[in-house]
């Protein structure tokens, strides 16, 4: 399993341009799981049923399972935000893990950057980022650039810069989180 992240500001296109890079490396053979990290409260069960029943009872974690997928909810109670090497030893093998998020993680990305945003680019901050996917020139120094809309360029850029789980995984527990 490789690991490659996107990492940009709120409003950039991650998850857009997410939703296509998904079926287009799948078109190439790779199966494809993604972590999204959220940075605020959310919820994947509706109140009232009896999943999230058993959530408010106290249940640490709630498995729901049915004949066409399965979902696990943790509940933390009070513990400390599991890390990036944690999250990634709870997928199935796949051919690619994208990490959507967790853009101060030590992990490789690609920097998803749209110049109306009026933000800046990370790249000069973060030794983590290899690649843009972005509408606008980012300037000297800036590593290997593909527009937004070049979904197989920035398809290809990923592969390049992906690391392999178990580098990763010892990468970041000798640095740090």
């Amino acid at each position: 399993m490789k690991v490659v992240g996107l990492a940009g500001w709120s409003g950039a296109g991650k998850t857009t341009l997410l939703t296509k890079l998904i079926p287009a490396l799948g078109a190439r053979g790779l199966a494809v799981s993604t972590i999204k990290h959220a940075h605020h409260a959310f919820d994947v069960d509706k109140p009232g049923k009896d999943s999230w029943m058993h959530r408010q009872a106290g249940a640490r974690e709630v498995l729901v399972s049915s004949a066409n997928r399965f979902a696990l909810m943790h509940e933390l109670r009070g513990a400390a935000e599991w890390t990036l090497p944690e999250l990634l030893g709870k997928l199935s093998p796949c051919d690619l893990v994208i990490v959507e998020g967790f853009k101060r993680s030590g992990h490789p990305k690609i920097e998803v950057h749209r110049g109306e945003n009026g933000k800046p680019f990370l790249w000069p901050e973060d030794p983590d980022i290899l690649g843009l996917a972005s509408d606008v020139e980012a300037g000297p120094g800036a590593p290997e650039r593909r527009h937004l809309d070049d979904v197989a360029g920035v398809a290809d850029m990923m592969l390049s810069a992906a690391m392999e789980i178990d580098a990763l995984q010892a990468r970041l527990a000798a640095g740090g989180v």
